[in-house]
């Protein structure tokens, strides 16, 4: 029984120095994986990130880029639009930031707006 109880004690004593040890001089404890991205940072190589992002998008009111006409197209498979269709997903894209083509691309998913297959080049240049 006694060695039990010196046992536990010098558990203790070591936890008790382990935890001292793991603090900053100034009181703060060592950070080994500070997970600060944003979805500003991710940047197409990580599935998880882009994924998160979406998710964190999904709960938020959707944004428009001023493309509130491209509503009719709601649900419209990628492949069938017309040369007409396709200009006007055009002149929005080209209206805009370079660095807000990715969020333009979110918000369409979010809207169930596939985005033409004669601009998915394009849009991947820019993003690129």
């Amino acid at each position: 029984m006694l060695y039990l109880v010196i046992a536990l004690i010098a558990l203790g004593i070591i936890a008790a120095v382990i935890g001292l040890l793991s603090h900053n001089k100034d009181g703060s404890p060592d950070v080994i994986n500070n997970n600060t991205s944003s979805c500003a940072s991710c940047d197409g190589f990580d599935p998880r990130c882009e994924q998160e992002c979406m998710m964190e998008a999904a709960t938020k009111p959707i944004e428009y880029f001023d493309d509130e006409e491209l509503d009719e197209f709601k649900d419209r498979p990628s492949d069938k639009y017309s040369d007409d269709e396709v200009e006007m997903f055009r002149e929005v894209l080209y209206t805009m930031k370079t660095e807000e083509v990715k969020e333009w691309c979110r918000s369409l998913t979010l809207r169930n707006i596939s985005l033409p297959d004669q601009l998915k080049d394009e849009v991947f240049m820019m993003i690129g």
